[in-house]
């Protein structure tokens, strides 16, 4: 990436083959306002954090990456939405993609993981939020097929299995924070939603001493469907434990460590965008 954001030293800066004007960062806890259990940049609006707070801490987001990011309502779901500069936050998606500079796909997350996107000429950038469900997605079809497709339709004289594949070759991929494979513990439900379509998904489950009991690996079923649909750069979360937010709670927010314990949790966030005049809102 070319030239320098001037954000807190305990923001991840993705290392990827990404071109030079495509930005990306994710952030941590450092660099807001909000209090315990929020401390301190809680980028959530829907977390129980005081509003005047969170805006401040989007405020300091914006003004640390040079591009407006723009917050989605995430459903789990496999929806992506294409930014814009009227693009308004709260449109509900959990995924988006852009072609226009200056505007920052932006995905929350507090143990569901983020997946950021570009291709190699450095013209489109997209992110989604892959928890459990948005991943699997029905018949084998989650989020991150649904970001592939958008992309595709790009070229849209090509069409099916091998075409998307070619167009696939084209696209970097960089996994983000999530709870990792030693902290995810799933019942059977989890585990047959990735094997019914995919029965070598079975090889990120590990059964547990409780039956109907699994940890799962989130990142390595997203690197599995990635590399299933073409994607052969894919960066970042490899699922050792300095990914794992559950492990780090100076750095990362996580739902299922503070919520039951602390009674609730903030939301950090990756983002990705093209170089050029940030957008309005």
């Amino acid at each position: 990436m070319s030239g320098d954001l001037a954000v807190p030293p305990g923001w991840l800066r993705p290392d990827w083959p990404a071109p030079a004007n495509v930005r990306a960062v994710c952030t941590s806890r450092e660099g807001g306002v909000s209090a315990a259990p929020y401390a301190s940049l809680n980028l959530g609006d829907h977390v129980g954090d005081r509003a005047a707070d969170v805006q401040a801490n989007r405020a300091a987001l914006r003004s640390a990456i040079g591009a407006r990011p723009v917050f989605l309502q995430q459903v789990h779901g496999c929806e992506v939405l294409g930014l814009s500069p009227d693009t308004r936050d709260g449109s509900v998606a959990d995924a988006c993609e852009t072609q226009a500079p200056g505007i920052a796909c932006t995905i929350m997350v507090a143990d569901c993981l983020p997946v950021l996107f570009t291709d190699r000429s450095g013209s489109w950038v997209a992110a989604a939020h892959a928890g459990w469900r948005g991943l699997a997605g029905e018949g084998g079809q989650g989020v991150l097929e649904a970001v592939l497709k958008s992309f595709q339709a790009q070229a849209p004289q090509e069409c099916g299995q091998t075409a998307m594949k070619r167009h696939a070759g084209e696209v970097l991929a960089w996994l983000g924070p999530c709870i990792g494979p030693q902290a995810f513990e799933v019942g059977a439900e989890v585990r047959e939603a990735f094997c019914a379509t995919d029965a070598g998904a079975a090889a990120h489950f590990r059964a547990q001493g409780v039956a109907g009991k699994y940890l799962a690996d989130l990142a390595g079923l997203a690197r599995r469907r990635l590399q299933a649909l073409g994607v052969a750069h894919i960066s970042g979360n490899d699922g050792s434990a300095a990914w794992c937010t559950v492990s780090d709670p100076a750095r990362f927010f996580s739902h299922r460590r503070d919520t039951a314990r602390l009674g609730g949790s903030g939301r950090f966030a990756a983002c990705v965008w093209l170089e050029g005049a940030a957008g309005r809102g």
